[in-house]
């Protein structure tokens, strides 16, 4: 019988690359990790990974055997959200992960709902980058997580995970005086492009954004500033710092010198969690509240056929 404690290392051997990097994620030792790698393929019968070079790759079986993984761990998590609904429905730990914008304009009150709702239901709140999302909900250090895709930049969830939208916003360009009368669309950053730019750090999805924006404007922004929390990009935008694309919420109340351009361009904000753990009490709990208590301002999620409205739920 194979162990499912061993197939879950395969399986993110498969997607993370290394040895090393699967026992760093999991908080196990480089040998530790191997070890139970050679004894999954003595459960096997068969190689499952071969040297290729200074570190190893998956055989054709291991390959396979990681798809029959993947389907295992799923029947797993919806055996688990059956028996947590059989014992007690929403209780215990919930450990969430948030962007910084969303933990502070639709978190709180989800957290207040639960609260009145689910008093046995221990929620724990991190923030936590979207870019490292799938990492923490397959370790099981979340379980669930808020993330977010762009229009130009869309971010297709890795295997072993599925997600449910949330809300959308709009994007706008932060300067310090409005853009020319008649100029709209992409146009209103190639207007900008001899300015200097506020950007958020390298390896996030707002960074790659903007510079995906500026591209389709026609030139390469000159970034003199990088900062990660809106608020404070739009006071550098306000002492004249340059110019800087936010999203919705992270636009809310403005200083006084900031002016807003609407972009062509949405964010979308989903709930993610591991593949089977929809159905399980505590996280259909938290997806109701969120939902639930996500800003009017906002728009709904599109359906599938491109219609705004609401969305079922998992």
């Amino acid at each position: 019988m194979l162990d499912v404690r061993r197939l879950r290392l395969l399986r993110e051997l498969a997607l993370r690359g290394t040895i090393a990097a699967v026992a760093e994620a999991l908080s196990f030792t480089p040998s530790a990790v191997s070890q139970q790698l050679a004894t999954l393929e003595r459960e096997a019968g068969v190689p499952l990974l071969e040297r290729s070079g200074r570190g190893v790759r998956l055989t054709p079986a291991g390959e396979n055997l990681v798809r029959h993984a993947e389907a295992v761990l799923e029947r797993l998590e919806r055996a688990a959200a059956e028996l947590a609904e059989a014992r007690h429905g929403p209780a215990g730990p919930l450990r969430i992960g948030a962007f910084p914008t969303a933990s502070r304009s639709i978190v709180p009150a989800a957290l207040a709902r639960l609260a009145a709702r689910h008093p046995a239901l221990e929620p724990m709140v991190s923030e936590t980058d979207p870019a490292g999302a799938a990492h923490a909900l397959r370790a099981g250090d979340l379980d669930v997580v808020l993330v977010h895709d762009y229009d130009l930049v869309p971010a297709p969830l890795e295997p072993g995970l599925a997600a449910v939208p949330l809300c959308e916003e709009d994007m706008y360009l932060a300067s310090p005086s409005p853009a020319p009368e008649g100029v709209e669309g992409l146009a209103v950053l190639a207007f900008r492009r001899d300015a200097p730019w506020i950007m958020p750090g390298p390896d996030t999805l707002c960074r790659a954004v903007t510079e995906q924006m500026c591209r389709a404007a026609g030139f390469v922004p000159r970034v003199r500033h990088q900062v990660d929390e809106f608020a404070t990009v739009l006071a550098f935008v306000a002492a004249g710092q340059g110019m800087a694309v936010v999203p919705q919420l992270g636009a809310a109340d403005p200083p006084p010198g900031v002016c807003l351009t609407s972009l062509p361009v949405r964010r979308r904000t989903r709930i993610a969690f591991r593949s089977g753990a929809g159905p399980h009490p505590a996280v259909a709990a938290l997806t109701l509240a969120l939902r639930e208590s996500v800003p009017e301002r906002l728009g709904t999620p599109r359906r599938p056929n491109g219609e705004r409205g609401p969305v079922p739920a998992p």
